[in-house]
């Protein structure tokens, strides 16, 4: 589904922001990307998505070559991804349904799906009595849950989470996680890159933690290590709880087993 080998990237202003990533998300799975402000995720998902090619390496999402992509055929690898934005980025212009039903429009699909797929969507977060009010009459967490809508409208074979509970209240940030479980459920491939540790352990799912460009642990389901490079030295002897709480580094991330 994704792989990135031996990925690496540096901006034109020498920022280098990613060294020698090598991961592999399987069809269908959750994982979860965790890692302080400034870590590399950001850069990570925009190599997803294509807004940024990597340096050196290679890419490759559901068996295309993402560095051999030509820009006009960029739009149609994005057809398979369903975004979801911690500031929403919804048009305050329009109604709910028109928002979702924008990304349907923009894939070229007729009307008369649209009219059928966008409630139902709206009513799989649980907002379909609001498909008629605009993003300024919703509260944040409902704002949130039309951006998910909207992701998942054209039924992407891929969600790409970034921060998505960063703007809402503790009880809807388990709210949102948990109808991203119960769609990854289904079969989609489900990514969310996030600071609040306490949801990435009460959801028990795989956890890729990067720091300073550089991946230092991967663990699946329950704990058990994927990957620990060695000079990344992670142990069980670190006092992990005094890392998350430390406010010189408030976001900060060492996801160990159990």
């Amino acid at each position: 589904m994704i792989d990135f080998d031996n990925v690496s990237k540096t901006y034109p202003n020498g920022t280098h922001a990613l060294y020698n990533i090598t991961l592999h998300v399987d069809k269908g799975e959750f994982v979860f990307i965790v890692g302080a402000s400034g870590a590399g995720k950001s850069t990570f998902l925009k190599l997803i998505m294509n807004e940024e090619k990597p340096s050196s390496g290679e890419i490759t999402i559901n068996g295309k070559k993402c560095t051999k992509l030509k820009r006009r055929e960029i739009p149609y690898l994005r057809r398979h991804m369903g975004i979801v934005f911690q500031d929403f980025r919804l048009i305050e212009k329009m109604t709910v349904f028109d928002n979702v039903a924008f990304a349907m429009r923009a894939v070229g699909e007729n009307t008369v799906t649209i009219k059928k797929r966008v409630p139902y969507v709206l009513d799989l977060v649980g907002l379909k009595s609001k498909m008629k009010n605009r993003p300024n009459e919703l509260s944040g967490g409902e704002q949130q849950r039309v951006s998910l809508a909207r992701a998942l409208v054209n039924n992407p074979e891929i969600i790409i989470a970034d921060e998505p509970t960063g703007n809402v209240d503790p009880e809807m940030s388990h709210e949102i996680i948990e109808l991203l479980n119960e769609i990854n459920a289904k079969g989609t491939t489900v990514l969310v890159v996030t600071h609040e540790h306490d949801l990435v352990r009460e959801f028990h799912q795989r956890v890729v933690t990067i720091d300073h460009g550089r991946i230092i642990s991967d663990t699946k389901e329950g704990g058990s290590v994927i990957y620990t490079p060695e000079d990344a030295r992670v142990s069980t002897d670190i006092d992990v709880d005094k890392i998350l709480n430390d406010p010189q580094y408030p976001d900060n991330s060492v996801i160990l087993p159990e």
